[in-house]
């Protein structure tokens, strides 16, 4: 499963000849290295916030997540005798074995990913997600 994805970013001139002298000064291997490392110490300085945004949805009746996921035959099989639907939200990736498809339709009542999901046809489908 393929855990990263491509993203363009449209920078002005004078910010990537910037770029380019501390690449060229051997501060970083390429301008993706840069931009790489720029992006995760943003990310370091919004951590707090990232942290309050996951207890606040944990807290919700959802099974929350950033990052990655997979959705695993041990969770759908307590929720089917448990007898109740498991709501997905999150950011990054949701992995779901092909294997699981009826208990996932059985068992999951929705799915709202902002990233990509890897599942069957058949899950895309019955949540009306694109094919």
């Amino acid at each position: 499963m393929e855990t990263s994805e491509k993203v363009s970013v449209n920078m002005n001139i004078a910010t990537i000849s910037q770029i380019d002298l501390l690449v060229d000064k051997g501060y970083y291997s390429n301008r993706s290295d840069f931009i790489n490392q720029a992006v995760r110490q943003a990310l370091d300085e919004k951590k707090s916030i990232i942290e309050e945004a996951g207890k606040r949805q944990s807290e919700l009746d959802f099974r929350w997540f950033i990052g990655v996921m997979s959705l695993d035959k041990e969770e759908l099989l307590k929720a089917k005798e448990n007898q109740t639907k498991i709501k997905i939200k999150g950011y990054g990736l949701l992995g779901i074995n092909g294997e699981l498809d009826e208990l996932v339709i059985e068992n999951v009542e929705s799915i709202a990913v902002r990233g990509k999901v890897v599942c069957s046809d058949m899950v895309k489908k019955h949540f009306g997600m694109s094919l």
